[in-house]
């Protein structure tokens, strides 16, 4: 089968489209036959070289984590049944195929059957694949946050891919919403999935504009997705007793927030590495997600899609910050 394999850690340029063996399922895996593949920043992140502490990967590699595509083959103790249903799933990281690990970034990738969700009428691979990780993460940190009618929410990196999503889920709870992104492309996107007022954040009084669009009240609920700066700088816009959930990095690492003046203005902070640490079950997040897009209530957007073998132009345009809600691959 054609894969895409990183070669060495490096730029985009590193991906290279190759040949390898298709991969076999194991004891209570699948194979899917896959149609469209996420590309997460994570994957970009890892390809340069970062991140290998946590996610520890080696060249030559196949990157991805999620797919949506058909169940093609199950392994021992799977129900056949699965065999040509449409499925959106994260992929088996320690898959195989010619001895190398395989991720999503290929025709074929193999999946635990645990974590297949089956893709409802009505909505394609492209839409299924962006909302693996997405889905997850935005409809779990919503429902931690507790959303109520009248809380005022910010959304950082609210171009992106989960950003598009809170965006709306917060909005469809009543809250008034606050997005703040880069350039006028995604600021205007924000605008349309609902939110009330949107900042651009590389303008340097961001944060007093945000407060400045609630009369001067401070934000109940920050939803970071930017990390670095400028989710330590969101901090400056929050009310006495609000929440803070960081689940994302774009700008350059995880935002590291001052425990002393949150907690002096009773705020609370909720990492990634708290939430994925706790009990929460994750999974059945992906299939209301999936339901929700299928009923018309809530909008996927891939803003862009890129065939196999253009993997490396897609990473570039992440990189370039180019990149407007989810990236995919098609096969």
């Amino acid at each position: 089968m054609r894969a895409v394999e990183a070669k060495a850690f490096g730029g985009p340029e590193v991906l290279t489209v190759t040949e390898i063996a298709d991969p076999v399922a194991g004891p209570g895996e699948v194979v899917v036959d896959v149609a469209a593949a996420d590309v997460m920043f994570l994957d970009v992140v890892l390809r340069g070289g970062g991140g290998v502490d946590f996610f520890p990967v080696a060249p030559p590699y196949v990157p991805g984590g999620a797919v949506a595509g058909v169940v093609s083959a199950v392994g021992a103790g799977v129900d056949g049944s699965w065999i040509g249903r449409r499925v959106a799933t994260k992929t088996v990281a320690s898959a195989v195929g010619g001895g190398k690990p395989v991720g999503g970034y290929a025709e074929r990738a193999v999946a635990e059957a645990e974590s297949l969700v089956e893709i409802p009428e009505g909505v394609d691979f492209t839409r299924a694949a962006a909302l693996v990780h997405d889905g997850r993460t935005a409809f779990t940190v919503a429902a931690v946050a507790k959303i109520a009618p009248g809380s005022r929410v910010l959304v950082t990196a609210a171009g992106g891919g989960v950003g598009t999503l809170l965006v709306q889920l917060a909005k469809a709870a009543g809250a008034t919403v606050v997005a703040a992104a880069r350039g006028g492309a995604k600021l205007q996107l924000a605008q349309r999935l609902g939110a009330d007022t949107v900042v651009d954040y590389t303008e340097p009084d961001w944060t007093d504009r945000v407060r400045s669009a609630l009369g001067g009240a401070g934000v109940d609920i920050v939803f970071d997705g930017a990390g670095g700066d400028l989710g330590r700088q969101a901090l400056s816009t929050m009310a006495h007793g609000s929440l803070i959930i960081g689940f994302g990095n774009a700008a350059g690492g995880f935002a590291e927030f001052d425990p002393d003046a949150a907690a002096a203005r009773d705020i609370t902070i909720v990492g990634l590495m708290e939430l994925t640490n706790s009990d929460i079950d994750w999974e059945p997040a992906l299939g209301r997600a999936l339901a929700e897009v299928a009923a018309g209530r809530l909008e996927v957007v891939v803003g862009q899609t890129f065939p196999l073998d253009r993997a490396s132009a897609a990473h570039a345009a992440i990189e370039a910050r180019a990149a407007v809600g989810r990236t995919v691959l098609t096969m």
